[in-house]
């Protein structure tokens, strides 16, 4: 058995802005596919950690003014470097104890089925594999799932398993899901990244999950200030709900193919690195979703996206620019409001007018 206060401690002087600890256990009620248990089946233990997004990352995408920077430092720093240099330190306490540590970083890698829809990979044989594989003209699609796996033993699931971060972090006590399926904690609100720890150690003490005052304001901002009409109305009834260990998650069910196309193009209203010629011609329908043409949001009409605007990326970073952001931004403009949890936190407000930003075209 370990200390929490041990560990706790060890996470804080590496870097990490909050720590959480649960009993795997928490877990058991997630889909085999998408359950941290199967990496690590003698793990008796999660360690949350969060990662706070600095506010000023957003000041560019809320001005107009320079967009990389949330997608550099508020993904790739934190991803790349901060967080796995928090792993690894902490990773140390614990195995200098004598127990195993699974850490496991924020990768934005593929699960054995699709972090959008839930479908899973091809099941083709290996020898069918490779004749995919020699014959392909083009890349591979945006999947967003592992296309060819297989499970090694029957008792587990195939590789590689990509958990639900944000309800293991609910699990670990750091917070809930707001409607636009954010983690929100009471700390920063929508504004930080996870990463997480499995240990095959037990812990003196557990944290118990958050059951504060609601994080979530359900003000609808996120609704309003989507600019592809992503997420649906509070009152829709359009909900997915998840059972952590007796807590109740609830969400917005989010288009998240369309999500996916207009947090990195984010229409002709909001992204200004693409000519106006380019979005009035739609050569070949190309940006039908986009332009609201068609309300069809699947893999094939991303790609058709993808292959007419890619070239106009500015790609320093090796993330995608984030030319949206748009619930996130009108999440902190509402909390930092009068009641909300990031009340008082800053001299000024993120949004210093009425409204975000807008191209005029």
């Amino acid at each position: 058995m370990i200390s929490s206060k041990l560990v706790k401690e060890a996470a804080i002087a590496a870097g990490a802005d909050l720590c959480g600890i649960a009993p795997i256990t928490r877990m058991k009620g997630a889909p085999d596919e998408m359950n941290p248990m199967f990496l690590f089946p003698e793990a008796k233990s999660m360690i949350g950690f969060v990662f706070r997004i600095p506010r000023g990352v957003q000041r560019g995408i809320e001005e107009g003014t320079q967009f990389y920077q949330y997608p550099s430092m508020a993904y790739g720093g934190i991803n790349e470097i901060f967080a796995p240099a928090v792993l690894y330190s902490v990773g140390k306490v614990i195995e200098d104890e004598g127990y195993e540590a699974f850490v496991y970083r924020n990768t934005g890698a593929r699960g054995c089925v699709s972090d959008m829809d839930g479908s899973p990979g091809n099941t083709l044989s290996p020898e069918e594999q490779i004749e995919v594989n020699e014959n392909a003209k083009t890349s591979t699609a945006h999947h967003r799932n592992v296309q060819f796996t297989r499970a090694t033993r029957e008792d587990n699931v195939p590789p590689d398993l990509q958990f639900q971060f944000r309800l293991a972090a609910v699990a670990c006590g750091l917070g809930e899901i707001g409607w636009s399926k954010m983690l929100l904690t009471p700390e920063f609100g929508p504004l930080q990244r996870v990463a997480f720890l499995f240990t095959d150690a037990e812990f003196d003490e557990y944290d118990e999950m958050y059951n504060g005052k609601p994080l979530c304001r359900k003000c609808g901002a996120c609704v309003r200030e989507c600019p592809g009409g992503c997420i649906p109305a509070i009152n829709s009834g359009k909900t997915i709900t998840v059972n952590i260990d007796g807590k109740l998650c609830e969400w917005g069910d989010i288009d998240m193919w369309r999500c996916y196309a207009f947090y990195t193009h984010a229409g002709r209203y909001y992204n200004p690195f693409v000519p106006k010629e380019v979005w009035d011609k739609n050569e070949n329908g190309a940006l039908d979703l986009m332009e609201g043409v068609t309300d069809l949001a699947n893999e094939q009409e991303i790609m058709k996206v993808y292959t007419a605007l890619q070239k106009y990326f500015p790609s320093w970073v090796g993330y995608n620019m984030a030319k949206c952001g748009g619930c996130i931004r009108a999440c902190v403009s509402m909390l930092e409001k009068k009641g909300g949890c990031m009340e008082d936190r800053f001299e000024q407000p993120l949004r210093t007018r009425k409204t975000a930003w807008k191209l005029d075209r």
